[in-house]
């Protein structure tokens, strides 16, 4: 009867974590998209919009920006050629069945249900191989860590590769246990074990298309094989299809986007552009600015280290654990420039780092406890928490704020004076941001002189928190509208006029 009662209360405990998590996560939904990190945000949110704007060509995707700027080459169609397109085509779908809330809305609502279902994978996976508590523990810190709650809501195809990846493992894991339940050697498929093979094959490849960055997280599925068939997994060939199956979309996507050169953005930069990779600054930008202050709050720092010391004492379970943490050490140091550069990329080692706190959280209370009272040891473990997650919030409340208001006003001026057929050079240092806002395609920066500009087709410039210098374009062209946070030149009439 105990036991029951304990099965129900880790079951509400999950609920509450799960649902918490999500509401969370709805915190400023409404946000233009203007707020951290919105050049990234911007160019994805642009081929959602497309879709619904223009159809649903998924081998095609789009934005507004058609400048060189990210390729390096003229890009006409505004082609945008990275992860395969199913992010955008969910929340496109979502938002024409259902409206109810704007296109923007649809995609951060996608992205928290991806969010909450991979910490619901990381609290199943944690059960199978170390137990519920630490599974708990590690669901609640990859749903209210501030930095996931924020990254757990932007418009980015990120989070639902970290779904993905973990929902392969998952069903992996449940796929080799059900095979090991066939007594005899014949090629005998039980229909539950097909299922798991499905669903494996299923979100493997989905996390391939949406991020190629998931491909380190073969490791703990490769740890998986050899803990049950040593090195005879060579002689299974439903591995070998598992790999030419979930493979083969990305091979067949990559080579597809090789006919768009143009729309590709350059990426090489991202491994190692400026030579960083384990230089001093590299260790402090990835260690210590990124996951022991904006991630951990500092104390959480604490959980992070106990828990990745307190793997070494499960013989049984050590190498599963220990795979996420090399996968994670692994893809920080190959993309070393990406992830010193923009914080964003440390999305994909979250699970790992929720894994070890939860793991350190309750070797912290078994730590305690044998001195003091259960609930003091819990008391102070979950002071610890809070503690981490407030000082954390502080570094990323202001991520969420608008740093420039005049680019939303700009882009609502754009679209109440322009045709929606215009181009528009929005000016923002190659941030589509701003370019965004006017729901137009155009330039993000001034690839070239504004006549040339003009020659390949400019209708309108638009400059937000315009300076007297920037004004020297009003002897050539008419201004349409100037206020303290803008101004609209039409570039097809003279200002001579």
């Amino acid at each position: 009867m105990m036991t029951k009662y304990l099965e129900k209360g880790y079951l509400y405990v999950l609920i509450l974590i799960l649902i918490g998590g999500f509401i969370f996560r709805l915190y400023r939904i409404d946000n233009p998209v203007a707020d951290w990190q919105s050049w990234r945000q911007a160019d994805t949110s642009a081929v959602t919009r497309n879709f619904v704007e223009h159809g649903f060509d998924l081998l095609h995707p789009r934005m507004n920006n058609i400048s060189n700027v990210q390729s390096g080459l003229d890009n006409p169609q505004g082609y945008f050629f990275a992860e395969f397109p199913i992010y955008n085509a969910t929340s496109a779908s979502l938002y024409l069945i259902f409206h109810g809330f704007t296109l923007e809305e649809w995609e951060r609502i996608v992205t928290d249900f991806s969010s909450l279902i991979a910490a619901l994978f990381i609290y199943l996976l944690v059960k199978r191989h170390s137990n519920k508590k630490a599974a708990l523990f590690s669901a609640a810190f990859y749903a209210f860590i501030p930095y996931d709650i924020y990254y757990g809501r932007v418009i980015l195809p990120d989070p639902s590769m970290n779904m993905a990846i973990l929902g392969g493992i998952y069903f992996f894991d449940l796929w080799i246990e059900e095979r090991l339940k066939i007594k005899d050697k014949r090629l005998k498929i039980i229909p539950k074990s097909l299922l798991f093979y499905i669903l494996t094959i299923v979100f493997t490849a989905l996390a391939f298309l949406l991020k190629p960055y998931s491909l380190f997280y073969l490791l703990p599925m490769a740890v998986l094989v050899y803990n049950k068939w040593k090195w005879k997994f060579f002689l299974k060939w439903q591995l070998w299809l598992f790999m030419i199956i979930s493979v083969l979309p990305l091979v067949w996507w990559r080579t597809w986007m090789l006919q768009y050169p143009a729309g590709i953005p350059a990426n090489a930069w991202l491994f190692n552009g400026n030579g960083i990779r384990f230089h001093p600054a590299f260790f402090r930008w990835i260690f210590y600015e990124r996951i022991t202050k904006l991630i951990s709050g500092y104390v959480g720092v604490i959980f992070l280290l106990v828990g990745s010391w307190s793997i070494w004492k499960d013989k049984k379970e050590r190498l599963f654990f220990i795979s996420f943490i090399v996968s994670s050490l692994a893809y920080l140091c190959t993309i070393a420039t990406g992830n010193v550069q923009h914080d964003y990329y440390q999305i994909p080692i979250m699970p790992t780092v929720a894994m070890c706190m939860g793991l350190g959280a309750v070797w912290l209370v078994s730590l305690i406890q044998k001195r003091a009272s259960i609930k003091l040891a819990y008391g102070i473990v979950i002071v610890g928490m809070l503690l981490s997650f407030y000082i954390g919030w502080q570094e990323i409340q202001p991520y969420f704020d608008i740093d420039n208001p005049s680019i939303i006003a700009a882009g609502k001026a754009v679209q109440e004076l322009t045709a929606k057929n215009a181009l528009i050079i929005a000016n923002y240092n190659g941030d589509s941001a701003f370019l965004y806002q006017t729901d137009r395609q155009g330039w993000a920066s001034y690839e070239h002189d504004l006549p040339t500009l003009h020659k390949m087709g400019a209708h309108y410039l638009v400059l937000a928190n315009p300076t007297a210098s920037d004004m020297v374009f009003a002897k050539d062209y008419k201004v349409l509208v100037h206020t303290s946070q803008y101004v609209i030149f039409d570039l097809n009439e003279s200002s001579l006029k």
